[in-house]
């Protein structure tokens, strides 16, 4: 087998990946993105495990599914992640995301409680 080919369509599809994680705006097809660049990696150490004859052998197909158990967990935790934006934001566009600590909600309520008694 010759190991060109996969390699380069490992390299296209993680290029397709990092594009996507860059140039895109929503958070669902960033997370896309991420998981697309993950299986070039899978795609590149199965390559790697057939071609390259190992001291261990099936080492790449035993970390490519180590690679599929940490992207179903990162998908996991980012579906959660984005879900909550939604519900808080009404948007899953990646640029609405404040990147700074927002203030204490329930302060900004006690203060404002305060103030309407007192008349400010």
């Amino acid at each position: 087998m010759r190991p060109v080919i996969p390699y380069v369509t490992a390299a296209l599809l993680f290029g397709l990946g990092v594009y996507g994680v860059l140039r895109r705006r929503n958070a669902v097809l960033v997370l896309m993105s991420v998981e697309l660049m993950l299986n070039a990696v899978n795609l590149i150490l199965v390559t790697a495990d057939t071609t390259a004859r190992a001291v261990l052998p099936h080492s790449g197909q035993v970390f490519a599914l180590f690679v599929i158990v940490l992207a179903a967990a990162e998908i996991g935790v980012g579906l959660a992640i984005v879900l909550q934006l939604y519900r808080l934001r009404a948007t899953v566009a990646v640029d609405d995301v404040p990147l700074t600590e927002s203030p204490d909600p329930v302060a900004d309520r006690e203060s404002a409680v305060l103030n309407s008694e007192t008349g400010r």
